[in-house]
């Protein structure tokens, strides 16, 4: 095997174990949204308007980096897209919430390509967006073949 072999083949490892800490965060994420919303809290909702306060706040101070801001703001979209109405179907929940997520992904990667210069890391930002866009595309077919898109 070649060196460039395997590098290639260690940054898809690393694009599959990302991916995988994607979903299983996304899918704790459902696990607590769920039982914190039964509990009468405001959801992810309240949790991303704390988040806006404490960014106003933390701007008024300092100037932020460009990367900083561009995360913010991804991360801002991205908790507010994953906010959805909850159906009871396990599977259209998921899909739901998991191709505003990936949308995020795909958002932080572009931030890496644009800000970041490790190679490495950029070469799996690459691995992240080819991923990502593959399986939000697969998501959505999944949902309009089901009449849900």
């Amino acid at each position: 095997m070649s060196i460039k072999q395997a590098n290639e083949e260690d940054i898809m490892r690393k694009a599959i174990i990302l991916s995988s800490l994607l979903v299983a965060s996304g899918a704790a994420f459902y696990a607590f949204a769920g039982n914190h919303q039964s509990a009468g809290h405001q959801g992810h909702q309240g949790h991303h308007n704390k988040h806006e306060q404490h960014s106003s706040n933390s701007a008024a101070h300092a100037e932020i980096p460009a990367s900083v801001a561009a995360y913010q703001a991804i991360n801002d979209q991205m908790h507010s897209a994953m906010s959805i109405e909850f159906t009871g179907d396990a599977d259209v929940d998921f899909v739901r919430g998991m191709i505003p997520h990936h949308e995020g992904a795909v958002e932080m990667a572009k931030v890496v390509l644009e800000h970041g210069s490790d190679s490495e890391i950029r070469a799996l930002a690459e691995a992240v967006i080819e991923a990502q866009v593959e399986e939000i595309e697969m998501m959505r077919r999944w949902l309009a073949e089901r009449g849900l898109d």
